[in-house]
């Protein structure tokens, strides 16, 4: 697996998702033993955890604004990533931040 993913603190939201029935159980089990095993995800597995884990624990924020992570488009300039220094694919309108598909999860207390 990437060294760059905080595996124990990925399993550990992952396993928060299947308990609360979010996303496909199937997709989180292979996820988790991949990660366990030190295997390395790919792209799509990669997205569909960004993309699901956009959730937040704040249950004052209206539905409308729970999305805070906006994916870039190809013609958006790619700041690096605030983690690692790679282009961004996501920009962070909590913390007006960017980052890769890797460091989006996880990079805020109130995330799930």
């Amino acid at each position: 697996m990437n060294n760059s993913i905080d595996s124990e603190k990925t399993v550990e939201i992952i396993e928060k998702m299947k308990l609360a029935k979010i996303g496909k159980y199937k997709k989180w089990e292979t996820m988790i033993k991949k990660i366990k095993n030190k295997q390395t995800l790919n792209p799509e597995e990669l997205e569909y955890y960004s993309n699901i884990t956009r959730i937040y624990k704040n249950s004052n924020i209206t539905s409308r604004s729970k999305v805070y992570h906006t994916k870039l488009s190809e013609l958006d300039k790619k700041p690096p990533c605030k983690e690692c220094g790679e282009d961004s694919l996501y920009y962070c309108n909590m913390n007006d931040e960017y980052f890769c598909t890797i460091h989006v999860v996880g990079h805020d207390e109130n995330e799930f």
